[in-house]
């Protein structure tokens, strides 16, 4: 066989190529089927009609479409680490980096298919990755420093300012979801939750007064403590 004859090492390269590429094209196909329609309302045919490729094409790279929604989930994920690195670096207290993390994962939702179809899915997809086990942990490791260098009120504790954040997140998601599509004037999910932030920074009461008491602990965690104290 001739030096002409035998594929080069530029062949190969090629074919890799566009297999990625062709494998980038399917999950952002899926990604918005997922979006729109969920994982039980997803089929592989609609995915690859959207992609504009055969459905052998597409099974050759995803057999099944727990292979696509896999594909979907660990692409939503990466996009949101890869924002979370560029936020590291920035120069910035821990206080104010949880709030900036939180808006950059609101600009993801609202830009990113991928992370809105990695958030659903991990909702309808039992014994799968949550979205928010992506970035949970560096909120509350934030939250932590924040905490210990005086950031946070004594009685703001991390574990609470963290669960605020969750729901916050949530309610950016719910209100994407129910607007996106509707109207297409209607007002971004960041700039929404940069007032709600200031909202939770400034407090909403104007009198001390006017915050309300603590409920006293139930009987039980009392007796618990007695016990512990014998």
């Amino acid at each position: 066989m001739s030096g002409s004859d035998e594929p080069s090492s530029g062949d190969g390269v090629v074919k890799q190529e566009r297999a990625l590429r062709t494998r980038q094209a399917l999950i952002g196909a899926a990604a918005e089927e997922f979006d729109l329609y969920g994982y039980d309302g997803t089929t592989l045919s609609r995915v690859s009609s959207v992609a504009g490729m055969s459905l052998g094409a597409m099974t050759f790279h995803f057999p099944t479409k727990v292979h696509l929604a896999d594909a979907v989930q660990q692409e939503g994920r990466a996009v949101t680490l890869a924002a979370l690195e560029r936020l590291s670096v920035e120069p910035i207290t821990p206080l104010r980096m949880v709030i900036d993390l939180t808006l950059e994962l609101t600009r993801l939702m609202e830009q990113e298919p991928t992370v809105r179809s990695a958030i659903r899915l991990g909702r309808e997809r039992p014994g799968t990755e949550a979205w928010s086990d992506a970035w949970l942990p560096t909120v509350r490791g934030l939250l932590d420093r924040a905490y210990e260098s005086g950031q946070l009120h004594t009685d703001a504790l991390p574990a609470d300012v963290t669960t605020l954040v969750e729901h916050l997140t949530s309610g950016a998601e719910a209100y994407l979801r129910t607007r996106m599509g509707s109207d297409p004037a209607f007002e971004s999910a960041v700039a929404q939750l940069k007032r709600v932030w200031h909202l939770a920074l400034v407090g909403v009461s104007a009198e001390a007064s006017g915050v309300p008491r603590q409920a006293d602990p139930p009987a039980c965690e009392e007796t618990d403590r007695e016990e512990t104290t014998r």
